[in-house]
């Protein structure tokens, strides 16, 4: 599997996964918008609810990965832009509001109910609401007939825990690397680094190297 190293192709990559996205879990419906790739000490992402860019005049909203995150796998990047898809979602296709409280970051039912149905897994924080969101079956199925690449940079940002907790993107969704092992399984060849993803046990063997591929 290819890997990201370049800032020049990171943001492609991830126009790409977003016009992919769109097309198999949104029905083409999201009008695309302008994505980011900046700090975010306290997210793994956001979506914004007004039109932050301005492209020869045709004002874009945005969606922002936070940069200091992208060394996960890239399974729980996706699941991040897939989440903030969900907020897109239902701010433009069903005019919902899927975030209130006086912060205006808790995830409500309205949220829960578009990120089930897009492939993602939620489970609530008392704070934030059903803000914690990890890839489902659906999603985990999706990246194995999809040939994905890996992002292998990320920014050395100093932060603290994130909005979500237990290493979660609320604002942003999935869960750190091993957090999704009761869904599917990630194998790695441990001579060339071909990374495999079931969604049950398996024994795999790499067939380039010919070696036995360990669980990660």
């Amino acid at each position: 599997m290819k890997e990201t190293t370049k800032t020049s192709r990171l943001a492609g990559q991830l126009e790409k996964l977003y016009n992919k996205l769109n097309a198999d879990f949104f029905n083409g419906e999201l009008e695309p918008p302008i994505i980011t790739i900046q700090s975010s000490p306290r997210t793994y992402g956001h979506y914004t609810l007004y039109s932050a860019w301005s492209v020869k005049g045709q004002e874009r909203r945005e969606i922002n990965i936070a940069a200091g995150t992208l060394d996960r796998p890239i399974e729980n990047v996706t699941a991040t832009l897939l989440h903030e898809m969900c907020h897109q979602y239902n701010a433009e296709v069903l005019h919902a509001q899927d975030c209130s409280g006086s912060s205006k970051a808790y995830h409500n039912k309205a949220f829960k109910a578009a990120a089930e149905a897009h492939g993602l897994i939620v489970s609530r924080s008392d704070k934030y609401g059903w803000s914690h969101t990890e890839p489902g079956d659906k999603l985990i199925e999706w990246f194995i007939r999809n040939d994905v690449q890996e992002i292998m940079m990320s920014r050395n940002d100093v932060t603290g825990p994130r909005i979500g907790g237990s290493g979660n993107a609320a604002n942003g969704g999935a869960k750190t690397p091993g957090a999704t092992k009761g869904h599917y399984r990630r194998y790695v060849c441990p001579v060339c680094g071909m990374i495999a993803r079931t969604t049950k046990d398996a024994r795999l063997i790499c067939g380039d190297c010919l070696a036995p591929m360990t669980e990660n």
